[in-house]
């Protein structure tokens, strides 16, 4: 007992073969111990993500009804997952500390009710579906390029002008955009003279907002922090640029006041 106490706590950490305290601490807290991923859970996050789109599909105007649904369903929700899980991407998707299961779901999410909305994209500003353009940075096969990035989903083309588009989706009744959307569509314009617009659809209270974000003046705005948004700064969707309602018909393009 006559050791000093320090020199012999490092002893004993020794005795059991650790001489980096982070290290003790993660063995004995069992924090070097990650959860399998639970596909069970998967398979009941993707059964309820296949009823929403069906319960959007009941509601749907015909211009955009899909009477194919169960096709778009194998197409954009299990096809997309089958490729994640054969790449090995699942045990590796974090976010904010958020299991893998959870970070799938939001994205499987975003990414089918982008799809399903393309026909409507492609009335509303008048071109046809196939001119709609995929630019985003998603890759379902590399867990380096399948992440969050600034740039838009999709390309498109008025009147010989590109227009890159951003789709977003809230189910929380949260209408915000991330600042660092608008910086990245303030650089586009400033280097390729192109508008950006963020579509974003709420499905909580059933209603669409369509946002030029390069016409949106930084100081204009008041960013926060949000942390439901990854802790990010966002700011909230004035009321005003809502111009549809889901169960109303589609908007005209000269309905939603965009300067395009």
């Amino acid at each position: 007992m006559n050791e000093n106490p320090a020199d012999y706590f490092k002893r004993y950490r020794d005795s059991i073969g650790f001489t980096n305290q982070n290290n003790a601490k993660s063995f004995l807290g069992g924090k070097d111990v990650m959860p399998g991923v639970d596909f069970d859970y998967i398979d009941n996050l993707n059964e309820r993500l296949k009823r929403i789109l069906e319960k959007i599909n009941s509601i749907a105007d015909k211009p955009y009804k899909k009477p194919r649904l169960n096709k778009f369903l194998k197409d954009n929700v299990e096809h997309p997952y089958d490729i994640i899980k054969e790449n090995g991407l699942l045990p590796k998707l974090n976010n904010q500390g958020r299991r893998p299961e959870a970070v799938l779901f939001s994205w499987l999410r975003g990414y089918s009710i982008a799809e399903y909305f393309i026909p409507t994209f492609s009335k509303i500003f008048s071109i046809s579906e196939s001119s709609i353009k995929k630019i985003g940075d998603d890759d379902l096969k590399n867990i380096e390029t399948f992440r969050k990035s600034p740039k838009a989903d999709f390309e498109i083309k008025i009147n010989h002008k590109k227009i890159r588009i951003e789709v977003q989706s809230g189910f929380q009744g949260i209408n915000d955009i991330k600042e660092h959307k608008v910086r990245e569509a303030h650089r586009v314009y400033e280097r390729y003279k192109e508008a950006s617009i963020c579509i974003h659809i709420d499905l909580f209270n059933g209603q669409v907002a369509f946002v030029q974000l390069d016409t949106i003046k930084e100081n204009d705005v008041n960013f926060v922090t949000r942390h439901q948004m990854e802790g990010q700064s966002v700011f909230t969707i004035d009321q005003n640029y809502f111009k549809w309602r889901l169960l109303d018909p589609l908007p005209s393009l000269d309905e939603l006041e965009l300067s395009i």
